[in-house]
């Protein structure tokens, strides 16, 4: 599966090493193109993953703000709900499409 914005993949992965959380698709941390990706500081605090780092998609100029994040170091008890660790793994938001 692949993350693009336009014709730029940002992620890419065989379907069976990403993770289905809420409706996303988690990419493992080394499919990810993260020279594409810059820190942001958007906070955000889920009650049962833990604290959100979200990063800003830089493609071809654009600068499309916190359409990535990840859980560096989710709740540990969280890895019981989701079926496997997924620390560090990243999902894309709105204008990241993510496709077969």
């Amino acid at each position: 599966m692949k993350a693009v914005v336009g014709d730029t993949v940002i992620a890419e992965s065989d379907k069976d090493d990403l993770i289905q959380i809420e409706g996303n698709w988690y990419f493992p941390p080394s499919s990810v193109k993260t020279e594409l990706l810059t820190e942001s500081p958007t906070q955000y605090h889920c009650p049962w993953k833990g604290d959100t780092q979200y990063y800003t998609v830089n493609v071809d100029g654009q600068q499309l703000q916190d359409r990535a994040w990840s859980y560096p170091t989710p709740i540990p008890s969280s890895f019981d709900r989701v079926g496997k660790d997924y620390s560090g793994y990243v999902a894309f938001w709105k204008d990241v499409k993510v496709v077969e």
